[in-house]
């Protein structure tokens, strides 16, 4: 009876450890939404190799740019391919949380119903910079100018229209009860060298795509977002506890697919995923730019549930901002 049970059970599992055996059949895309250089290209860049490997196989990755429209272009676009786990997207607050709250009539898409969630890859705090000529060398002295200031006499640089820096000036704003210019570039590290040649004077920038210009003093690196000091930047305080109480602001990276993945790939891509965010290497090199990697439970399920907080968070967020994004 036992050895029958046995034979019909490895009957029906064949086809899923056939699947899983299998994957990956070809080189996998892993897309960002915005143009290389900002946090989501540098993040996907630096996972790629080792989520490959961990992956085995003898798999290869390719990182792929899709910018457009805070990452809802390549989100829309993910959601039409193959469900076969060989085209996956790296995607962060902006896509996610924040276009389907701010954009007018929601995004083409649902963000969590209409693609699979694989799992976390890191947390990441913003840093407020400034032009290096921009009056004010601490955190309290710039966020008086700004306070002080007249209705968009001073301009900021984001990484776009909706994107999460766009977001968090406008949150600076609305706390300090002050109007700027808003002037969007196309990725993050067009807004940096923005700000640097002063043509934006000042912006709230991922730590991920600020770290290099921050240390090369080619931007004025102030303050970060988060709860408690960056460690790979010990020197620069938290914004709330120089300038401004109780502000805080991060983003975050995940990595989804289509919806339907099949549940074995799904369970490899996770699997090498969790790995490859718990390799040392791994872990430093985010670090250096600027990312924290994911410590707590990773499963697709983490990832989902996170991923539905972070869309009621965002829309209290866009309703207190009053930012709205058009078509």
């Amino acid at each position: 009876m036992r050895s029958w049970l046995l034979a019909g059970l490895s009957i029906l599992l064949a086809p899923v450890l056939a699947v899983a055996q299998s994957f990956p059949e070809r080189p996998i895309t892993l897309v960002t939404g915005f143009a290389p250089g900002g946090s989501t290209d540098i993040a996907s860049r630096l996972i790629s190799e080792r989520f490959a490997a961990n992956l085995g196989n003898n798999a290869r990755m390719v990182v792929e740019n899709r910018p457009g429209a805070s990452g809802t272009v390549a989100a829309d676009w993910l959601r039409r391919q193959a469900p076969d786990g060989h085209t996956i997207m790296l995607i962060e607050v902006s896509s996610h949380a924040i276009a389907p709250a701010a954009l007018q009539g929601g995004t083409p898409f649902d963000p969590v119903a209409d693609f699979t969630q694989i799992g976390m890859v890191g947390t990441a705090p913003l840093i407020l910079v400034t032009n290096p000529n921009f009056p004010g060398r601490s955190p309290n002295e710039v966020i008086q100018r700004l306070r002080s200031s007249r209705p968009d006499e001073l301009s900021y640089a984001t990484s776009g229209v909706g994107s999460i820096p766009h977001l968090a000036v406008e949150m600076l704003a609305a706390t300090l009860g002050a109007r700027f210019t808003h002037i969007p570039y196309r990725s993050g590290g067009l807004m940096l060298t923005a700000i640097h040649q002063g043509e934006g004077q000042f912006g709230v920038a991922v730590l991920a795509s600020a770290a290099g210009q921050v240390r090369s003093g080619l931007v004025h690196g102030l303050a970060v977002t988060s709860r408690e000091r960056f460690p790979s930047f010990p020197e620069i305080p938290t914004l709330a506890e120089s300038a401004l109480p109780g502000f805080e602001m991060t983003t975050w990276n995940m990595i989804i697919a289509p919806p339907r993945l099949p549940p074995a790939v799904l369970a490899q891509l996770n699997r090498a995923l969790v790995t490859t965010v718990g390799e040392a290497p791994v872990v430093e090199r985010l670090l250096t730019a600027g990312v924290t990697a994911w410590t707590g439970p990773n499963t697709p399920e983490v990832a989902r549930d996170f991923l539905q907080s972070e869309v009621r968070k965002y829309q209290e967020v866009v309703q207190r901002t009053g930012v709205r994004l058009e078509r």
